[in-house]
């Protein structure tokens, strides 16, 4: 299964108002696992950028000025997200300024296949604070480098953050979906056909790593009953 992580950085807040993308990013993951793959851009908007952005990225319109257009890389953009699954934090926003973008040049909306981590996060967390930010620092995520806004680096921790949500799901149903029955279970041990691995150094860290959120968010089940 292929995913997609999406951001965007803009000009100002309201694409109606002619505001514009200047940087986007995406972001490839296949079957839960970072691929390397990526694509980002930046853009001029042949426009100004509002005071109030560009101090939450710090971008200027003197860097973009040899920046490609939007037009010029529309076609790239829909090569690499395909018509996979786009996750995107406040996806309305992000979504709303591409179409606007698309539209300036005469192309059709995005496709509707977007989920909103947003929106996942305030059905987990209601009334909490949501924004990457917080999630970063509930699950224990390194955003040490985020010291402004950048599509990018964005993406890559929205991806982290989906993956820590959303943990144990895949394994859940797998379970459930393929569980042994017990006399084949019990020959199999009668055989020492069953392996056991032992989880490495690395893998109890990242496991240590994941109660400590866990911890954050009220702990869990099996403490609480031991």
């Amino acid at each position: 299964m292929r995913q997609i992580f999406l951001d965007t950085e803009t000009t100002g807040l309201y694409p109606n108002q002619g505001h514009r993308i200047i940087e986007i990013a995406a972001v490839e993951l296949f079957n839960r696992r970072p691929t390397q793959q990526h694509f980002h851009v930046y853009l001029n908007p042949e426009r100004e950028i509002d005071p109030g952005a560009q101090e939450v990225h710090g971008i200027t319109l003197e860097f973009l000025s040899d920046k490609p257009l939007f037009a010029d890389i529309a076609d790239a953009f829909l090569d690499f997200i395909g018509t996979d699954e786009l996750i995107i934090h406040n996806a309305p926003f992000d979504v709303g300024f591409i179409n606007a973008e698309f539209g300036r040049i005469g192309r059709p909306d995005l496709h509707k296949n977007v989920t909103d981590t947003l929106k996942i996060a305030k059905e987990m967390r209601p009334g909490q604070r949501n924004n990457l930010d917080a999630l970063c620092r509930h699950y224990g995520i390194d955003n040490t480098k985020r010291t402004l806004h950048g599509a990018l680096l964005d993406a890559e921790l929205l991806a982290d953050v989906y993956m820590a949500m959303t943990r144990g799901q895949d394994s859940l149903m797998m379970e459930l979906e393929s569980k042994p029955d017990e006399s084949s279970v019990k020959a199999n041990l009668a055989r020492g056909k069953l392996k056991v691995v032992r989880a490495s150094d690395a893998e109890q860290i990242e496991h240590t790593a994941y109660l400590a959120g866990l911890a954050k968010s009220g702990g869990a089940l099996w403490e609480k009953l031991a």
